[in-house]
């Protein structure tokens, strides 16, 4: 007896942003439940909480038409998602890095005039 181990949701959730980066293309649900079992191994149940995660994370695309539901991902959105996230935290960082330096200096100015005493044990 084999034991197959079952994917992670996270590698789910990145199989599935494979087939919308190999592909190009833009795909119903239907669809999805036909490839993602046959290419990337993922359980045709799965595929719609694994889909609708991702809607929900903002990376992959969702647009009602009709009475059909389309999605779609390209990378150059994931790059432009990407850049945004290190331009915003390229600013955190610049901003603590000043604030901690002003820190520093208002704790160098507090010790001036002050003088160093023992400890007083009760």
């Amino acid at each position: 007896m084999s034991k197959k181990k079952g994917l992670s949701v996270e590698e789910k959730r990145t199989r599935m942003m494979e087939i919308f980066f190999e592909t190009k293309d833009v795909f119903q649900l239907k669809d999805l439940e036909k490839i993602a079992p046959k290419e990337k191994g993922i359980t045709a149940m799965s595929v719609k909480e694994v889909l609708q995660s991702l809607v929900d994370d903002g990376m992959v695309d969702c647009e009602r038409i009709g009475t059909s539901n389309y999605y779609w991902a390209f990378p150059s959105k994931a790059l432009h998602a990407r850049k945004r996230k290190l331009e915003v935290l390229e600013s955190q960082l610049s901003e603590g890095s000043q604030k901690h330096a002003s820190l520093q200096k208002s704790i160098e100015k507090a010790k001036i005039g002050r003088c160093e005493t023992a400890k007083q044990i009760k």
